[in-house]
């Protein structure tokens, strides 16, 4: 058995974790005979939980030997059964086998109701994966694979099989009045289809007439069509309230709208003619600002396009749209103006022609992922993968960043427990320190150090970026007492400050100076698990993955305009980077790397998938005459307003290490 990972168990090898856990594993039952010596491991991830050995990753007890990698090096599905039960019998989540024909009887009989939890209806719109996860119908037979176990993405996908005379949930015959979508039977492959009176949609979502989907309510009229249908735009044209509408309009009693020019016009415009009659004839005898109209309701003053109407309900105002609307109106920089708006780019973008969105001038910026012990450069415009580097094979690439002076890539090499690097220049390696964990590692590139967070320790730590390892750990402790699990990492190396994510029980953002000093709170409230974080320096935002809530959040780097996505499809993020108007991130459990429009959180694109779990990835670029990255060149656009990094020059006169205290 593999030493400090597993224990003798009879003729073969259970985990560690499952000695004396109250459950007998072993036929003799020895793993339960606590008069022994019982393994203890101390963990951070409390009774319920067992931790990846080497990492800080917490899975749940029925996550071990369940047939699907959860622990990085793959840990939990060491040393166990190729077939854990016998014919005709059942495996539950706790291990323990039951007859087959028990499960789903109403009765628990593996002690931990697993048996009868995967026989609960999903709600309404869903269907059970075969692992038990409940997914949305319409994620069947969608070339993703929504379920671990892929049962949604069978190789019956594409095939309508149609009886004779007999139509899918009324395909072909009259208007679809059910919510329909393809099924699978996981034991003879066949694929069928169900009917579903209604779909139940989130809270925060409203579902599509067709019943397919559910789209979020602010996606709602917001002239881009969401539902497959596009029936979260019908009627919109005619509201009043769609953004972007003159004000010059008239509302129905109905709702529709009208231009204000048909009202009062001797003709009836609206269904239910509440635009005619009344005070009509009633001439504009009032002091208007701009134009008067006359409507049922007597004379009313009216704004151009680009104005509101005052208080005072005469003169007209302007609207500030780069307020109100933020990145929807610019994806960088936004001037009002009078009555309209410009969008501009910092040096170092050009302006779309969309006149909204910014894009990196010179060569095609990449995304350098980690997957499992390969590390990936993906080009954003090409989408052409390479290989840079492959480590041995037990060897996880972990979190990662890079070096834009020196074009160094610097990772967390979990096995070693050590953080390594490699020249892309000459393929030189190295390795920076030993003797460390970390959660997340990121380099400044100006002053010349390199950060990690320890979540178990507590701790933010750094070291100098040209050290070299001779047999003593050369780091210093930059934050530690006060700091609950601290996870993900970003810096601000021209301004000297640091970013870092709280995941304990009290989950925060926090920022401080890089020598640790006058820390605060940037955000406290409305977080779960904010797993992964990313800079955007043009919009001067910070924005987090949230494994817990599955949601997307941002906030000015301040902590006002805060801005909350509720997206279903955040599961397991680790890592995450922005370029342009995109956020990319790593998602474990999906082993995929996806991006989404970084304002709207639309256009999901799966970017990678590989057989291994995607860890750390950063937006540098690919040319080596041209160290700039999407961060880099916003940081130098706002060197005057964020001040210096007072160790770039000369160390900062110091003989070792140097921290920064702008």
């Amino acid at each position: 058995c593999a030493a400090s990972r597993q224990a003798a168990c009879g003729a073969g090898c259970i985990p560690v974790p499952w000695l004396c856990d109250g459950e007998q594993q072993c036929p003799d039952g020895t793993d339960e005979q606590c008069g022994c010596e019982c393994w203890s491991v101390p963990s951070v991830c409390g009774a319920k939980k067992v931790q990846c050995p080497g990492t800080h990753h917490c899975i749940p007890h029925w996550e071990l030997c369940d047939r699907h990698q959860d622990c990085e090096d793959g840990w939990d599905e060491e040393g166990c059964p190729q077939q854990p039960c016998l014919p005709g019998q059942w495996q539950c989540r706790n291990r323990v086998c039951i007859m087959a024909e028990w499960k789903c009887n109403g009765i628990d009989d593996c002690g931990d109701s697993s048996d009868e939890d995967v026989c609960a209806p999903c709600p309404p719109g869903m269907v059970r994966c075969d692992e038990g996860k409940c997914i949305l119908e319409s994620l069947m037979c969608d070339d993703e694979d929504d379920c671990l176990d892929g049962t949604d993405e069978p190789s019956t996908c594409g095939e309508f099989c149609v009886a004779a005379g007999h139509w899918p949930c009324g395909w072909g015959r009259g208007k679809l009045q059910s919510f329909c979508s393809a099924r699978v039977d996981i034991r003879s492959g066949d694929l069928y289809w169900l009917a579903f009176p209604h779909l139940s949609c989130p809270r925060t979502h409203v579902p599509c007439h067709d019943g397919t989907e559910c789209v979020a309510q602010e996606y709602m009229c917001d002239g881009e069509k969401d539902c497959a249908d596009g029936s979260d735009e019908d009627g919109c044209a005619q509201l009043c309230d769609t953004p972007g509408r003159s004000r010059s309009s008239y509302q129905c009693g109905l709702g529709a709208c009208l231009n204000a020019s048909l009202v009062c016009d001797g003709r009836q415009d609206c269904a239910d003619g509440s635009d005619e009659a009344g005070n009509c004839s009633v001439p504009c005898q009032r002091s208007c600002a701009r134009l008067c109209y006359p409507s049922p309701q007597g004379p009313r003053c009216w704004c151009d396009l680009g104005y509101r109407l005052a208080e005072d309900g005469l003169s007209c105002v302007d609207i500030d749209e780069c307020t109100e609307r933020g990145e929807e109106a610019c994806s960088q920089t936004c001037l009002n103006a009078p009555g309209s708006y410009s969008c501009g780019c910092l040096p170092g973008y050009l302006l779309e022609p969309d006149g909204r969105i910014c894009r990196l001038t010179g060569p095609e910026p990449v995304l350098l992922v980690a997957v499992q012990s390969e590390l990936l450069s993906y080009g954003l415009r090409s989408g052409r993968e390479e290989v840079l580097l492959v480590t041995d094979k037990d060897r996880v690439v972990f979190s990662l960043d890079y070096d834009l002076v020196e074009r160094k890539v610097f990772w967390m090499d979990l096995a070693t427990e050590s953080i390594r690097w490699q020249d892309l220049n000459s393929g030189k390696k190295g390795t920076l320190v030993k003797g460390v964990r970390s959660d997340c590692i990121a380099v400044d590139w100006l002053g010349r150090n390199l950060y990690w967070t320890d979540g178990a320790a507590g701790q933010v730590l750094a070291t100098r970026l040209g050290a070299a390892w001779r047999g003593i750990p050369e780091y210093t402790v930059v934050m530690d007492g006060d700091l609950d699990r601290p996870h993900s990492l970003v810096l601000q190396p021209l301004a000297g400050l640091l970013y870092w994510s709280e995941v304990g029980s009290h989950p925060r953002l926090m920022e401080a100076t890089m020598d640790g000093s006058r820390r605060h709170v940037l955000l406290a409230q409305g977080l779960g698990w904010p797993t992964a974080l990313a800079l955007d320096l043009p919009t001067w935002r910070i924005f987090w993955l949230d494994e817990k809530l599955g949601n997307i959040g941002s906030a000015r780097l301040d902590g006002t305009s805060v801005k909350v996505l509720q997206l279903g499809w955040v599961w397991s993020p680790f890592a995450a980077a922005v370029c342009e108007g995109q956020l990319y991130w790593s998602e474990r459990k999906a082993w995929s790397v996806q991006q989404v429009d970084k304002a709207s959180g639309k256009n999901r694109t799966v970017l990678l998938k590989r057989h291994g779990q995607p860890h750390g990835l950063q937006v540098p670029t690919s040319g080596a005459t041209n160290p700039a990255s999407c961060s880099v060149v916003a940081m130098l656009s706002h060197a005057v307003l964020a001040g210096t990094n007072g160790c770039a020059k000369s160390n900062g006169g110091c003989a070792q290490l140097c921290l920064p205290n702008p």
